[in-house]
């Protein structure tokens, strides 16, 4: 039997979840941080998160969400996990779940289902072979999970592939051809650095340029927060970003994204920026930097210098729901 959520199911979910999730390599939930995913979350839907019942043993959980304030929100709803537990790990089951997850959005208006990295439910994850060092959010579905091949089989299409990579900062050493690259953006007019954001123009626009919603938000709060921001400047004018730099509680360092702008790419700004954000973050005490970026996306190169590796692998994945 399947029920929408009630609050009297969250220690069986725990449990569930912790016994399961973890097992595909999901950070163990507790009531705090249940609540802080999930419940708090101004998208939780509760019609539109399950539990599978036998009798009255929780079996099974799913949630999604929606809103139409979020990236392509109009048209999409998130998908954010389906968990089952080992003995009722069928097809079938996970059939039941995922049809119930697509009812709701069509009910809701929406035209599609997606698991992508905008879901503001995020899941953190260990990273394989560490000390439980762990990512911040899951930007897709993991491909070496059991709800990848069943997306395929539902009619599920990965639309892109993103790759965690992973660096403990004690191996990180700039790369000697940053000093060449440097050199000559200083003589192109670039700096590229910690700089004071008060003698940088126009950052909203150049973040505008770059189109990312959650840029064009954190940025200017960390900057007028006093978070440090790596930066880069052409005569004074906004031309890129690293950052923000932010160490967890965990050790990790946290940042939303580096970008530059369009009109001043080729310049080598990208490598200066992302070295300058890893010495920024040793300076700092920072244990180690994760990140994800697409399978072909150029600044996986970047990282690669850096001496990032690839640790996991997530499906960027859509269906269109028929009426």
């Amino acid at each position: 039997m399947l029920s929408t959520w009630e609050d009297r199911f969250t220690q069986a979910v725990l449990s569930l979840w912790n016994a399961e999730a973890v097992r595909e390599g999901y950070k163990e939930l507790t009531d705090r941080s249940f609540r802080q995913i999930f419940r708090a979350s101004p998208y939780f839907d509760p019609e539109n998160t399950f539990v599978l019942l036998d009798g009255s043993e929780v079996k099974g959980f799913a949630s999604g969400c929606s809103g139409d304030d979020l990236p392509i929100g109009d048209v999409a709803g998130y998908i954010t996990c389906i968990v089952l537990a080992a003995e009722s790990s069928t097809e079938e089951n996970f059939a039941v779940m995922l049809e119930a997850l697509e009812q709701r959005f069509r009910t809701l208006g929406k035209k599609q289902a997606e698991v992508l990295f905008f879901n503001p439910m995020r899941l953190p994850w260990y990273i394989p072979d560490t000390p439980k060092h762990e990512h911040n959010n899951a930007p897709g579905v993991p491909v070496d999970g059991a709800l990848f091949p069943i997306l395929l089989g539902r009619g599920y299409h990965e639309r892109a592939r993103q790759v965690a990579m992973y660096l403990p900062l004690a191996d990180f050493v700039v790369p000697e051809e940053c000093q060449a690259k440097e050199v000559k953006a200083l003589s192109e007019g670039y700096v590229v650095g910690l700089l004071d954001p008060d003698s940088v123009r126009d950052v909203s626009g150049m973040l505008d340029r770059l189109n990312n919603s959650l840029w064009s938000e954190e940025i200017p709060r960390c900057l007028r927060d006093e978070v440090p921001v790596v930066l880069a400047a052409c005569r004074g004018q906004a031309v890129g970003f690293a950052g923000p730099v932010i160490r967890q509680e965990n050790g990790r360092g946290y940042f939303t994204g580096m970008g530059v702008h369009p009109e001043h790419e080729g310049h080598g700004l990208g490598s200066l920026l992302f070295y300058k954000l890893c010495e920024a973050f040793q300076d700092i005490g920072t244990e180690y930097m994760s990140l994800y970026t697409g399978e072909t996306n150029p600044a996986k190169l970047i990282y690669e210098k850096a001496g990032f590796r690839s640790v996991r692998k997530f499906g960027v994945m859509r269906r269109v729901l028929e009426r």
